[in-house]
C-alpha cells in the first residue's frame, strides 16, 4: 500500500510539474505576472507534495509487516 501512495504521489508530482512548465512557457510573453504566478502555485504544490512524501515514509506503516 505504501508504493502505491508513493507512485501516486510521485506521478502527481510529475504532472504538476509539466503542467507547470508548460503554462509558464505560454504565457511568458504575454502576461509576465501571471506565468511568474503559475510557477510559483506549482512550486508550492510540490513542495507540499514532496512534504507529504516525506511524512508517509516516516509514519506510514504496512499492515504485512510486523
Amino acid at each position: 500500500m505504501k508504493k502505491k501512495i508513493m507512485w501516486v504521489l510521485l506521478a502527481v508530482i510529475v504532472l504538476i510539474l509539466l503542467a507547470t512548465v508548460v503554462f509558464h512557457f505560454i504565457y511568458r510573453e504575454e502576461k509576465e505576472w501571471l506565468a511568474f504566478y503559475i510557477a510559483c502555485c506549482g512550486g508550492v504544490l510540490i513542495v507540499n507534495l514532496i512534504l507529504s512524501i516525506i511524512f508517509v515514509n516516516k509514519n506510514f506503516k504496512d499492515k504485512d509487516r510486523p
